[in-house]
């Protein structure tokens, strides 16, 4: 066979006969990053093979991203997927072959034959919730559900290029040229709190495919994409055309607060309630038109790490909107879920006489987010703050908070322990040996919440910022901060200041504002080169992750002394997607999305170790100087060497029997007097002796 005339956009003249031991026999679809090929196996069989542009080939950077979107592919193979047959990341031009799928797009069908009738749209959706439940259950979150990304097949819909931002599928920019997403089926909160997305935001996207595919139209409908993310925040719904018996779930996928949607299995149910929702007939879209639609191959693009901080407001055109639009990327979370009952504690004693113990005090299907202070374990499930006796687990107290989305770690502030804040909630503070509300106070929706020494720093929506004396709560200074338009503030344990770090429009540096809890003062500021984030602050030194402009990859990491002026920065060997970090003397620890964890020497100024755990979407590290310690989505806890990077131990897994719920962030290990305490999606808390891992 000749090589084929290469049809795509920017590609190369010529393609390429085979992609490992498949023939290539046409093009289906092209991308600006592959090109989608129909193919053979030498048995015959046939697959859609997407083989990278030869220019991207030789870049090692995209290659380390095509590895993690193959192990994802990987990971979600299933009945409504297209499964992963093969695949080669490492090839001259790498390439990756699923099963082939006859059937238009959902797109595609709507286009050409119009909306659908009331059973086929039952049936889509409870093919697409289903779909969703065996994605989310792995721990594997879409992010770019539409019509182009659903194939229709015989045998029910196929989810394809999950978790893949596509850049050429979206004509919304910032004001830099970045390409960022698809607002028509984004959720309010992929604009509004990028950091907090999880599957309800597919259960969203799930309600617009809906809309879509009744009307031929989005629930919310613009030309300008602008006023599209506009309305997907502010505005209601359109839901004329959909049938009567279907709006009612629709209009629930669309809630604006993801709490407030159904999981995939609570939409399962109510499907089953609508009349011949589940019937037998194969799936095969009626044809209003003579021609039968081409099969359909979307070809998948990298994601992108969100260019901003959460809650910061990105100017949309000659300034209409004060919303932040975000990238969306790839991410595994923790599975998290419904309530349950108490389970009795389980301790065993270790050669070094450490009774390590397993407890599930509250619910069994949601993580617990714990924390150590005021000489207990202080932990939160959604609805719910408690405390734990460190040495066996017992509980202690429970407290009922207004408030059912999942909740960060309480800690101890001012003396008291301090509930996170959910917007627009209650701000309360609890008596550490009885549980009970020392003080209450309310605040305005969309405030920001960060606690800083016996302070609270509390940023509303039009950015002033409100000091909030912990132990009392009386507001001790209220004012903007000079610089910064809406801080959001990180502190550190043993640093008495606060950092609000900004990003400049287009990037290329950083404003960063150090602030004075007690007073709101400015201490120092500095102008830092880079798209930084601040993760850690020891020994007047502040390190940063660095972010690249392209793909928002961590590409370094950057430690800046204040007193001089100083600034030292350490490239890492292979960038890392949404990576999380901690700062441990000289010592910065990452760990990203795709399971690799690493060390960087600030004082050498070089990359000290690496190591792939294997775990997508791990916690953030926490390290204790011997160890690094990190909480993996099935709830193991991983233990590895600090100074040569060896895993060392890990617990069992914890995973649970629940699904479908998943929450924005894994917690992170706590650690003290030798102990690691960590937490499970089945609602376990547990300890373990952090010197002896091997014997976990």
């Amino acid at each position: 066979m000749a090589p084929q005339q290469n049809t795509g956009a920017g590609a190369e003249a010529e393609l390429p006969e085979y992609a490992g031991h498949y023939r290539l026999e046409s093009c289906l679809g092209s991308g600006g990053m592959g090109i989608v090929h129909l193919a053979r196996s030498a048995s015959g069989m046939k697959l859609a093979v997407k083989v990278v542009h030869a220019q991207f080939a030789k870049d090692p950077e995209f290659r380390g991203r095509f590895r993690q979107e193959v192990a994802a592919a990987r990971r979600v193979s299933g009945a409504f997927t297209a499964s992963v047959v093969d695949a080669d990341p490492e090839a001259e031009r790498p390439w990756m072959a699923t099963l082939f799928i006859p059937g238009p797009t959902l797109s595609d069908q709507v286009k050409r034959n119009g909306s659908m009738e009331p059973a086929q749209l039952r049936r889509l959706m409870a093919g697409l919730a289903e779909a969703l439940r065996d994605i989310h259950r792995v721990g594997v979150v879409h992010r770019d559900l539409k019509p182009s990304n659903v194939l229709l097949a015989e045998d029910g819909p196929k989810v394809i290029d999950f978790g893949i931002s596509r850049p050429k599928d979206s004509e919304l920019r910032t004001e830099t040229g970045k390409l960022i997403g698809t607002p028509p089926f984004m959720a309010p909160e992929q604009f509004r709190r990028p950091r907090e997305v999880g599957p309800a935001a597919d259960v969203f996207a799930l309600g617009s495919v809906m809309v879509h595919a009744a009307t031929g139209r989005g629930p919310f409908d613009s030309d300008s994409p602008y006023v599209v993310a506009y309305q997907v925040v502010h505005d209601e719904p359109d839901l004329t055309g959909v049938p009567e018996s279907l709006a009612p779930l629709v209009l629930r996928c669309l809630a604006k607060e993801p709490e407030d949607r159904p999981t995939p299995d609570e939409l399962m149910r109510e499907l089953r309630s609508v009349a011949a929702s589940y019937d037998t007939q194969a799936f095969i879209p009626a044809q209003r038109t003579g021609g039968v639609p081409k099969p359909e191959h979307h070809v998948e693009e990298p994601a992108r790490r969100p260019t901003r901080r959460v809650g910061r407001p990105a100017a949309l055109g000659a300034g209409a909107l004060g919303l932040a639009v975000i990238g969306a990327l790839v991410s595994v979370h923790l599975l998290d879920g419904g309530s349950g009952t108490p389970r009795s504690t389980a301790s065993r004693t270790t050669s070094a006489g450490f009774s390590a113990w397993g407890s599930t005090p509250l619910s069994k299907t949601s993580t617990p987010q714990c924390s150590y202070g005021a000489g207990k374990l202080l932990c939160a499930q959604p609805g719910v703050v408690f405390a734990l006796d460190p040495s066996d687990g017992h509980l202690l107290w429970r407290h009922t908070v207004a408030r059912t989305r999942r909740s960060g770690p309480p800690v101890v502030s001012g003396g008291l322990v301090q509930p996170s804040l959910d917007e627009g909630r209650l701000l309360e503070a609890l008596d550490p040996a009885s549980g009970r509300a020392s003080w209450q106070r309310n605040l305005p929706a969309h405030s920001g919440l960060e606690r800083a020494g016996g302070m609270l720093l509390v940023t509303g929506a039009d950015g002033t910022v409100t000091g909030v004396d912990s132990a009392s709560g009386d507001t001790k200074w209220n004012h903007r901060i000079p610089g910064q338009s809406m801080p959001y503030f990180s502190t550190f344990t043993g640093d008495p200041l606060a950092y609000a770090a900004t990003p400049s429009d287009d990037e290329t540096s950083t404003r960063v504002t150090a602030v004075d809890p007690d007073t709101g003062d400015v201490r120092w500021e500095a102008q830092l080169k880079g798209s930084l984030e601040v993760v850690g602050a020891e020994d007047g030194a502040v390190s940063f992750l660095s972010a690249e402009a392209v793909y928002r990859n961590t590409k370094a990491v950057v430690r800046y002394t204040p007193a001089t002026g100083a600034s030292r920065r350490v490239a890492l060997a292979v960038p890392l997607e949404q990576a999380h970090a901690t700062v441990r003397g000289n010592l910065v620890y990452l760990m990203g999305t795709g399971g690799s964890l690493v060390a960087v020497d600030m004082a050498a100024r070089r990359q000290l170790w690496s190591l792939e755990t294997g775990v997508l979407r791990g916690s953030a590290p926490v390290s204790d100087g011997r160890h690094v310690y990190v909480t993996a989505p099935d709830g193991r806890l991983l233990a590895v060497d600090a100074r040569t990077g060896k895993l060392l131990g890990q617990t069992p897994p914890r995973l649970g029997t629940t699904s479908g719920q998943v929450v924005a962030g894994l917690p992170q290990p706590v650690i003290d007097n030798h102990r690691v305490y960590a937490t499970a999606p089945d609602g376990t808390v547990f300890a373990v002796d952090a010197r002896q891992p091997s014997a976990w």
